[in-house]
């Protein structure tokens, strides 16, 4: 009899010195690897699948189960099998699509000719173990796995469709990586797995979840959520998955209220804890990076404890989950959003799923199980076995017809992760087509005879693995990038209500990666059905309410960003923006209106003559100068009176017209700032005023030096005339003049606007140049105006019946008054008041003037001609009536 020897799978971690240790243990008689020495092998629980024979075998992983009984292991016995709980109507369906997918090729007389293929499936139960077991039994070929060792030399195998899982799917691409047999899982999509040198011979039919995580921030920052939590499956899916989605939300304003991790290796998931936290936390949104599987204990809690009132925001492992969406979650789930793979039509694929029957499985597997599931009734067999059963229990006949039922089996419509199985079959079938006709030149050195159907390495075929590319029947286009991918395109789904009162996952929007920059995320908010009490408006999820435009952003501290005060801007700054992190200050000629989110035009502020103050000081100003000038024309009708002709009759005149010209001057001060008005105002205010002292200075000496010069032998006989009055006049009045006009060379006036003095006005006023000529200016006024006071006071006494020096000395101690009053409270105001404080002090002191100086001649001319007499003034009629 001829001897065969198992094949065995060799790999360069194996040393020659572990060969040859194995060899003669290992290498047995050509009957089957069944007869291995038991020191080959690892204890194992007994491995049943789904299998079908074929030229060639696909291997399958598929999470039939999607619940397992924990047990406690004691390590003082052998611990007891897996079981596993909860058959997966909706599972079921995915591997069926795999079984679909494998019967169609083979009824394709063109594609893959002269070959069949065959499958084993394997019920992973969402455990490593189990997916660990099915790898092994199905590279072994036979009935229990024996690592390292293919038994099946006659059956090449293709590769393994699997599983769906992350965790589990790393466990199978560590082991399959070494021997690079393909797999392709339909469901795996933590970011881990797209390390190509870790996993070599990994690819997948559904994204990564990094796109995923940028979509997800892209989410949170559509709806305008900034305030949320995170539940994590505490596996590589969930860990993995939520590291780079902290990564995407770093790069938006988006916070992170808590971070829970649901814990798989408790039978409750610890919910008792995770309630407590989603209760107490202000986060109204709330993304679950879990399988639907890991998820349901969780949400069992939730619901009986009644946690409402927040937004749930689905990954893509659950968010199509069939047992979550029944009628005792519609309360809890509905209104929940969430990302979703993209689905695709199968023709044919649902009549496939009805026309399976017990009587016509290929070999057993699930069948039966699947059966009592679907129709709620137990095969009579297993009646014999279940003592059990209570009086409701029903028995199978297999009479049972599903083509009226309507139920997550036979649900096709929504059918997402089938079609990824669906796809990852024929992107393997596919490459196995290419390698069978050497599509590229590479085959040529690969060692191989073109068509030859089972004369293939592991690693050649994942060679045309890697570069498949192809349309399948509804005309999409598959083929993986360089990390083993598909393009990254997702569904945005939202959990409503159906009539029956279950939930449905309605397609709201879509997420395509690959789309322009800003049209990656597209949602029509319009069709989406928030959980009931929202009143169809998009609920809020934020730490802090949003700032109105007036009020910026400050940091809580101790807080996260998203935890802020609204404070409102400083005085003069705007907002004009929600939720703005700093105001900006106006133009310079604009300010922040009363609700400071927005910038107005300043009020130009200076003293006008349409304002009621610039026109009362204007009439005023008119008015008073005609007060001298009528004192002018009186004097000049009665010049040769001795009361007009007494103390100089032209100085009189002179006087008079200079104190004209100090109450025409305000006039300059009022009205808009020009240049030319900056200039010539305090120039000519000087200058009049200047003009005016010095006459009456010149006035009060003349009075000394006249009354004095009656004395016998007194020397101030030659100085009596009107000699010295022009001299004094002109000295004076040239050396203001000549201050003056340094004034305006060397430091001229201009008009300015002021800013910065009163919030929300612009002040249009004349700069002075230099404050020092000012005062210089007003000083010397003040000057002149002291020497006459003094001279004035020491004449007062004089003998006469009409001693001007007493009118003069009041006239000169009024006109101090005024503008020693004037000096504090020009200091103390500003703009057009500080003005009008200075055009009042020049009407008030040439009023007084005017008042003491000439209202007592000019009553005398009036009103008591009587006395405007030679004899009078002599004091010669003193005491007549």
């Amino acid at each position: 009899m001829e001897n065969r020897l198992c094949r065995r799978q060799t790999h360069p971690f194996f040393t020659q010195k572990m060969l040859l240790y194995l060899l003669p243990h290992c290498l047995v008689p050509a009957s089957s690897c069944l007869s291995v020495d038991p020191r080959c092998r690892l204890p194992t629980a007994e491995v049943r699948g789904l299998s079908r024979d074929g030229d060639i075998i696909l291997g399958g992983i598929f999470v039939v189960h999607d619940d397992i009984e924990l047990q406690e292991t004691t390590f003082t016995s052998s611990p007891a099998p897996i079981a596993c709980q909860r058959f997966g109507l909706q599972n079921y369906q995915f591997m069926q699509a795999m079984v679909f997918a494998i019967d169609e090729i083979n009824s394709n007389a063109d594609f893959l000719p002269n070959i069949t293929l065959g499958f084993w499936i394997y019920d992973s139960c969402a455990m490593m173990r189990r997916a660990l077991e099915g790898v092994l039994w199905i590279l072994t070929g036979q009935g229990e796995p024996v690592p390292n060792f293919r038994c099946q030399r006659h059956l090449p195998l293709l590769g393994i469709m699997g599983d769906a899982g992350s965790s589990c799917s790393i466990v199978m691409a560590r082991v399959l990586g070494l021997y690079r047999f393909p797999q392709i899982s339909y469901f795996s999509s933590s970011p881990a797995l797209s390390d190509r040198n870790q996993f070599p011979s990994f690819f997948r039919t559904i994204p990564s979840d990094d796109f995923q995580s940028h979509g997800l921030a892209q989410l949170l920052v559509h709806f305008g959520w900034t305030w949320v939590g995170l539940l994590i499956e505490d596996n590589d899916y969930g860990q993995q998955g939520v590291q780079k989605l902290r990564q995407e939300l770093s790069k938006t304003e988006v916070c992170i209220a808590f971070s829970e991790n649901i814990v798989l290796n408790q039978a409750d998931r610890n919910a008792l804890h995770i309630i407590q936290v989603v209760k107490s936390s202000t986060a109204d949104a709330v993304i679950i990076f879990c399988s639907d599987a890991g998820l349901i204990p969780l949400i069992d809690e939730m619901v009986a404890h009644n946690v409402t009132g927040k937004t749930w925001i689905a990954s893509e492992a659950w968010s199509t989950s069939a047992p979550l969406s029944m009628g005792k979650y519609r309360e809890f789930l509905a209104g929940t959003i969430g990302f979703a793979i993209r689905s695709g039509a199968m023709p044919g694929f649902e009549k496939h799923l009805t026309s399976i029957h017990p009587s016509g499985s290929t070999s057993n597997g699930f069948i039966g199980k699947f059966w009592e599931e679907v129709f709620g009734c137990k095969w009579p067999d297993h009646q014999l076995h279940n003592d059990s059963l209570d009086n409701r229990s029903v028995l199978c006949t297999g009479e049972e017809d599903l083509e009226g039922l309507h139920n997550d089996y036979t649900l096709v419509s929504n059918s997402r992760v089938a079609y990824n199985v669906y796809n990852a079959v024929y992107a393997a079938a596919w490459a196995l087509q290419n390698l069978k006709f050497c599509k590229d030149i590479e085959s040529v050195s690969m060692g191989r005879n073109c068509g030859d159907n089972t004369d293939f390495q592991p690693w050649q075929l994942l060679h045309y693995v890697k570069n498949v590319k192809f349309q399948n029947k509804v005309g999409a286009e598959i083929f993986f990038n360089h990390n083993g991918e598909v393009g990254a395109q997702y569904d945005i789904v939202n959990w409503q209500r159906n009539p029956d009162g279950n939930l449905r996952q309605v397609t709201v929007g879509i997420y395509d990666y690959s789309a322009p920059g800003g049209q990656t995320l597209k949602i029509n908010t319009t069709a989406i059905v928030w959980e009931a009490g929202k009143n169809g408006l998009v609920p809020t999820s934020v730490c802090s309410q949003r700032c109105l435009p007036g009020f910026r952003k400050a940091v809580k501290e101790g807080q996260p960003v998203c935890c802020f005060l609204c404070v409102p801007c400083p005085q003069g700054e705007i907002s004009n923006q929600m939720d703005s992190t700093e105001c900006s200050k106006c133009p310079w000629d604009k300010w922040p209106n009363a609700g400071q989110d927005n910038c107005v035009l300043k009020v130009m502020e200076f003293l006008s003559y349409e304002e009621p103050l610039g026109v009362a000081l204007t009439a005023m100003c008119i008015f008073c100068s005609l007060i001298p000038v009528a004192i002018l024309e009186l004097f000049i009708h009665h010049r040769n009176t001795p009361i007009v002709k007494a103390n100089n009759r032209s100085l009189s005149y002179l006087l008079l017209v200079s104190l004209a010209l100090c109450f025409l001057c305000s006039l300059i001060f009022i009205g808009y700032p020009t240049t030319v008005k900056c200039l010539l105002r305090q120039a000519a205010f000087g200058i009049t005023f200047a003009l005016c002292i010095s006459c009456i200075l010149a006035k009060t000496i003349m009075v000394v030096i006249a009354f004095n010069a009656t004395k016998p032998n007194s020397d101030l006989r030659r100085w009596v005339g009107p000699q010295l009055s022009y001299i004094v006049i002109s000295v004076c009045t040239v050396s203001q003049v000549l201050l003056c006009a340094s004034w305006l060379i060397l430091s001229p006036p201009s008009s300015e606007y002021n800013i910065n003095l009163q919030p929300g006005k612009i002040l249009c006023e004349c700069n002075e140049g230099s404050t020092i000529a000012f005062w210089c200016m007003l000083g010397y006024l003040g000057l002149l105006a002291t020497i006459s006071f003094v001279v004035a006071f020491l004449a007062r006494k004089l003998p006469d019946s009409f001693n001007e020096a007493k009118f003069i000395t009041f006239s000169i101690l009024a006109f101090l008054t005024v503008w020693l009053s004037f000096i504090p409270a020009y200091l103390s105001t500003k703009g057009k008041y500080m003005v009008a404080m200075e055009i009042f002090a020049i009407l008030s002191s040439s009023s007084a003037l005017v008042s003491c100086i000439f209202f007592p001649k000019c009553y005398i001319i009036l009103l008591r001609p009587k006395m405007n007499t030679k004899e009078y003034l002599m004091g010669k009629d003193v005491g007549q009536k």
